[in-house]
């Protein structure tokens, strides 16, 4: 017979998120705010034209160097034949949009667990506005999107407005929606 001390409580699941161990996270970043700190990594490789592949693999988070992830994520980027590319893969900008929407529908699935908020399913569609004018320098217009929309649809009991605060904790809805300080070295050899 197992001690009492050493048996686990059962996963608490709500949303496919162990509630348990969310709360117990929650509970030790309170505790230990630099637990919260983390540093995520890419390292990119131009591979000729439009294409490159970035590789994500370790990263330092709760006070510690990852070990978990045995191989890198590989990710590859292209443009589209109208951009001049080859169409082998997502362009920067579409990645982002993957990226706002993976963000806010995690966090909003974390977030409802974590209120006991029961949710069905998420699904989104996503919209960039870009002026091609400022990458090519041809206008004194942004570079980047300048408007982005997110129609999420969620079948759940919550109301709307409630939902619509969860998506806001979203950590990429914060990087698209307010300034962010942005260092870059180049280095020639």
């Amino acid at each position: 017979m197992q001690s009492a001390a050493l048996t686990k409580p059962a996963p608490m699941m709500m949303n496919e998120v162990d509630v348990h161990q969310l709360m117990e996270t929650i509970a030790a970043v309170k505790a230990d705010p630099s637990l919260g700190q983390f540093q995520f990594r890419a390292a990119n490789l131009w591979m000729g034209g439009g294409q490159n592949r970035s590789a994500v693999h370790g990263f330092h988070g709760a006070g510690q160097e990852d070990a978990t992830r045995i191989k890198p994520f590989l990710l590859f980027a292209d443009e589209p034949p109208v951009l001049l590319g080859e169409d082998t893969a997502p362009n920067p900008v579409e990645f982002v949009l993957h990226a706002l929407a993976a963000c806010m529908t995690t966090t909003m699935a974390y977030h409802a667990a974590a209120r006991g908020i029961a949710i069905q399913s998420i699904d989104s569609q996503l919209e960039g506005d870009l002026d091609l004018r400022g990458f090519l320098g041809l206008a004194p217009v942004r570079k980047g999107y300048h408007a982005m929309r997110v129609r999420m649809r969620v079948k759940t009991k919550a109301d709307r407005e409630t939902l619509a605060e969860l998506v806001k904790f979203s950590p990429v809805h914060d990087l698209v929606s307010s300034a962010l300080p942005l260092e870059v070295a180049i280095e020639t050899y």
